[in-house]
């Protein structure tokens, strides 16, 4: 049976006398072997949660690797979508819902090029071909109408369109990017993000200019007006959130500007395709009138 004193740590002697013999000696301690493993695990499970961290970050952030510009995974990203997203970003541009911000609730950190951009081609070609078909109803049977189609309708609609879907986001843009260092607390988009809200507004006025061509004079403000308040409004939600907390008159003269610049476009298309249609009409009507 092992007595009290054997179960005590004992100093031994002979290494005592080592110790003394050679000083320069390595020793080992086993007094705590414990404590140093333990300080090796928890600096390796620290590291390894740090990058697990950094991952899920740049997860929830939505950051992409891209590479340079003149890389195509640069350009690839721009229409990273899929025909879902697609249709639920023309859902949200045509039903506007009272509180949803159009970035926070359908683009979601992932901005795209490609919807825009078929919504700008199909507009512009919906304006000039409605015009066109307009004026062949109209004058169908007037034996001195010859139809001739006129091209220069598509040139002028694709300047028109393309110019407002890039350059007044571009101001929009800059403008809210230089309201942000003079206000720390205001908010804003990338430049992607505004173009993207941009693009998919202009999609209610694709069928609203295909409706053009019913010769009914009121139906066709009426189509204009209805696609001006749906469109601004998808403008109105979206950009508001981001100028509110700027001064009064700053966050008001802004959207007066944003939605003033978007009903102009409208308008523009309306008052051209009008003189279009009448100024070839008084035009037959003068040279009948001087045959008689």
């Amino acid at each position: 049976m092992a007595s009290p004193h054997d179960l005590t740590f004992q100093e031994f002697e002979e290494a005592a006398d080592l110790l003394s013999s050679d000083p320069g000696a390595s020793t080992l301690s086993i007094s705590s072997p414990g404590a140093a493993a333990s300080s090796a695990d928890v600096r390796v499970d620290l590291s390894e949660d740090e990058d697990s961290r950094q991952e899920s970050s740049e997860l929830l952030g939505g950051e992409k690797q891209t590479g340079g510009f003149w890389t195509f995974e640069y350009y690839q990203s721009f229409f990273n979508v899929d025909t879902m997203q697609v249709l639920d970003r023309i859902k949200g541009s045509v039903i506007p819902l009272p509180g949803r911000n159009f970035v926070k609730h359908h683009i979601r950190n992932n901005p795209d090029l490609y919807g825009p951009f078929w919504i700008c081609v199909t507009l512009v070609f919906s304006v000039a071909i409605s015009g066109d078909l307009y004026t062949f109803l109209i004058r169908m049977g007037d034996p001195g109408y010859h139809y001739r189609p006129q091209f220069n309708r598509v040139s002028i609609a694709a300047v028109t369109v393309f110019l407002y879907a890039w350059l007044v986001p571009l101001g929009v843009w800059g403008f809210l990017t230089w309201r942000q260092s003079v206000e720390r607390h205001i908010s804003g988009y990338t430049f992607l993000e505004t173009v993207c809200v941009y693009g998919y507004s202009l999609f209610i006025y694709i069928p609203a200019s295909i409706l053009w061509m019913i010769p009914v004079y009121w139906l066709e403000w009426l189509l204009i007006v209805v696609a001006m308040v749906i469109s601004g409004s998808v403008l109105v939600m979206t950009f508001w959130p981001a100028i509110r907390d700027d001064t009064k008159l700053t966050a008001f003269a802004t959207m007066a500007v944003i939605v003033s610049l978007h009903a102009l476009l409208a308008v523009g298309f309306k008052v051209r395709e009008t003189l279009q249609r009448t100024i070839p009409s008084q035009i037959h009507l003068k040279r009948n009138h001087t045959q008689l």
